[in-house]
Parts: C-alpha cells; structure tokens; sequence
C-alpha cells in the first residue's frame, strides 16, 4: 500500500491510495487526515492546484490537476479538529 505522496516537495501521509489510468493519463484518488494545526500550510498548498505529483514507492511522477476535493469537516481553524481530506489529481498532457 501507498503511504505517502509528494505535491510540490511537501510530503502527505496518506491512508486510501488507487491509481489508475484514464485516457491514457494517470489518475490518483486518496485520502489524507489533515488536523487545525496543519490545516493553513494544506489549504494554501492545494489553492496552488496544479503539481508535480511523485509517489516515491510507486516511482510514479507526473504534472497534475485537482480533478474533485472535498473535506469531511467545515471549519478546522477550531483547535483539535481532525479532517479527512479526498483529493483526485490528474495527469497533464504536456
């Protein structure tokens, strides 16, 4: 199992990974906690919505899009708040 990706050099922890292929681009679903102590970094992280993608025990690199997101909690600027974030990233065509 994946446990790790890499958006822009900044590493996720992640706990559901699928990887597959879509027209002939590489598509990756997981999931990720993200906690209100590190919701700010992520947030503006994932504003940036493009990356580099690398799944370094896969060997795995591409350029990608956020495809969908969602958070299961609203508002984790309330300390102790754990969410779980689902993100989809899409490979670029160069």
């Amino acid at each position: 199992m994946v446990n790790e990706i890499i958006l822009n050099n900044t590493s996720i922890r992640v706990d559901k990974y699928k990887q597959k292929l879509e027209n002939g681009l590489h598509k990756i679903v997981i999931e990720f906690k993200v906690t209100s102590e590190e919701y700010h970094d992520t947030a503006v992280l994932l504003y940036e919505g493009s990356f580099d993608v690398k799944v370094p025990e896969t060997g795995l690199a591409f350029k990608g899009t956020i495809q969908q997101y969602s958070t299961s909690v609203t508002n984790l600027y309330e300390k102790g708040q754990v969410g779980i974030f689902a993100l989809t990233l899409l490979e670029v065509k160069n």
